[in-house]
């Protein structure tokens, strides 16, 4: 039997979880300062694609133009580190060792965020006339997460004196809740700005996203467990990651079930790789089989790709790619932007439902996974288990969407303080993946079995996946066509 006094969590200014709260919160209101006249975050600094280095950092907001870019770093650098310090002493950990620790990696980080952000390495086909180079690896900005993780990885493994000394700031978990919070603003702008869009396209994205929910996850759940054996500490991350909307999707799972901190972050690394490689083959294929129905590939992007950025990132790309086959192939010029809009309307109706699905995990897991025979459930045990970053999540969101249809006028105003607030979200995913890397043990990750994970996640990515994905994109988008140019 439970007893309810014995279910306890630690007080709200002790708990990592409420502090992604606060951290994400406390940023987002510093964003909004752009609604009262005041341009609070526009020194924050932002990584640009870049050719020549010393072009690849500026300050987030025009305001700050004159700003040069590596003092608009070091802003950045002193502002997380407070923050996050502060954090450290609630937490009770040990605020020295937390300073030198984060600074380690923050700096390490950057570098590499920076190195996967270089023209040839992140430029996708859209922009490289713009950039003025013949080619590029089209992998975008989100490379350098990648690049973040396998640094991470050689530390972790290769160096694991320096590792554990900086273990103390290494908080994979803290960072990317932290991230998802200040994502909800993000969110909330673009519904905002799809409130405008065409209902057609509205009305079919939230459709299509039911598969996700209703078809992947029960289909990935049920293979991993039945055909891999995969325990449901697992299984139920990795059916998230893969069906629902990557890493966020991935840690609020683990969240709801009480995973071990390193199964959500070996997915959300998984998530990553396969998130580059759909990147690279899927637009193509758009391209090559979809330019008779441009909305049916923007659609698919946005079901099948992972990733906010990668997802984004492919709808841009395949936007670009099909109106050109369009325009020789068919004599037809399609406006811009409308295939990207299928994608990432598509992609944001999924991202909203991300704290509804860790709810509905965490009753499930309580009342039936983890439930023994003759034992009561505390009445709050679901509370208990709930991710509570998915409240800052939904608070950020609400406001804005509350913001956008009892003042429109001011969407314009408060996207961009959120814009710079997002600046901070991408800086702690990339601290996330160097985090993961730096904790991640090779030999730790073959016990727990991390090709069996890459193999699961292939097999049902290229197996049924994308492929489902389509077949939904095409029942809700078919015949939907961009407005022509001059039609």
């Amino acid at each position: 039997m439970v007893n309810e006094n014995d279910v306890r969590q630690p007080p709200l200014y002790r708990s990592e979880d409420w502090w992604a709260v606060w951290l994400g919160l406390f940023i987002f209101i510093l964003g909004l300062g752009n609604l009262f006249g005041a341009d609070i975050l526009g020194w924050v600094v932002k990584t640009n694609v870049w050719l020549d280095l010393s072009k690849a950092l500026s300050p987030v907001s025009a305001a700050y133009k004159g700003m040069p870019g590596i003092l608009s770093l070091v802003l950045t650098y002193l502002f997380l580190l407070v923050l996050t310090s502060i954090g450290a002493v609630s937490m009770r950990g040990d605020v020295k060792r937390f300073a030198i620790g984060f600074s380690v990696i923050f700096w390490i980080t950057y570098l590499c965020w920076m190195a996967g952000s270089y023209a040839y390495i992140a430029a996708t086909p859209d922009t490289l006339k713009k950039m003025g180079i013949p080619w590029s690896l089209s992998l975008t900005g989100e490379s350098g997460f990648i690049i973040a993780l396998i640094a991470g990885l050689l530390i972790g493994n290769l160096f694991p004196g320096a590792a554990r000394y900086l273990e103390e700031a290494a908080k994979p978990e803290w960072f990317v809740k932290t991230a998802i919070v200040i994502l909800g603003a993000t969110i909330g702008v673009k519904a905002c700005e799809s409130a405008g869009l065409a209902t057609t396209v509205l009305f079919r994205g939230l459709c299509a996203i039911v598969e996700a929910y209703l078809i992947y996850w029960p289909i990935v759940y049920f293979i991993s467990r039945k055909y891999f054996k995969l325990t449901p500490e697992w299984a139920a991350p990795l059916a998230s990651g893969i069906s629902i909307c990557g890493v966020s999707a991935a840690i609020a799972t683990g969240g709801a079930i009480r995973s071990r901190p390193v199964v959500p972050c070996v997915v959300s690394s998984l998530v990553i790789v396969f998130a580059v490689v759909e990147l690279l083959i899927l637009p193509f294929l758009a391209q090559t089989f979809l330019y008779h129905e441009p909305m049916v590939a923007g659609a698919w992007m946005g079901l099948a790709v992972k990733t906010d950025g990668a997802a984004a990132a492919s709808g841009a790309i395949t936007d670009a790619l099909i109106r050109a086959k369009a325009l020789s192939a068919l004599g037809v010029n399609y406006e811009k932007d409308w295939i990207l809009m299928a994608a990432v309307t598509t992609k944001v109706f999924i991202d909203i439902f991300i704290g509804i699905w860790a709810f509905v995990v965490a009753v499930i897991w309580v009342y039936g996974i983890d439930r023994r025979p003759g034992e009561k459930v505390a009445r709050g045990e679901i509370w208990q288990r709930f991710p509570k970053f998915v409240i800052g999540y939904v608070i950020t969101f609400l406001v804005l969407l509350v913001i956008g249809f009892s003042a429109p006028q001011l969407v314009k105003t408060a996207k961009a303080g959120i814009l710079e607030a997002d600046s901070l979200r991408g800086i702690f995913f990339a601290l996330t993946f160097f985090s993961i890397g730096l904790v991640s043990n090779f030999r730790t990750l073959r016990q727990e079995g991390m090709a069996k994970l890459a193999g699961i996640y292939l097999l049902c990515l290229f197996g049924f996946i994308i492929w489902i994905g389509l077949l939904i994109s095409w029942i809700f988008f078919h015949g939907v066509h961009p407005p022509i140019v001059g039609g």
